[in-house]
């Protein structure tokens, strides 16, 4: 009962992660100028250039935190 709320909300996060599972990124897109982003995860993301979050989130050192900072940026930006 003490962790409910976290393990739903985590739940519900690992759901919009599916849903998103294929949804493209812009060729594009400037990691570095996206707020929220790691270092770590703004220097792999222009690297390896993911077509889509999937691939994205499944980067070494790309955190579920860098993903979701990610759609922030994807929802108001582009």
């Amino acid at each position: 009962m003490k962790y409910e709320g976290y393990i739903k909300r985590q739940l519900r996060q690992v759901e919009e992660f599916k849903r998103l599972e294929d949804r493209a990124l812009p060729r594009t897109i400037d990691y570095q100028s996206i707020p929220g982003l790691r270092i770590e995860a703004r220097e792999k993301l222009e690297k390896i250039r993911p077509e889509n979050f999937g691939q994205a989130g499944r980067i070494s050192g790309v955190s579920p935190a860098d993903l979701a900072a990610l759609m922030i940026y994807m929802e108001t930006k582009i």
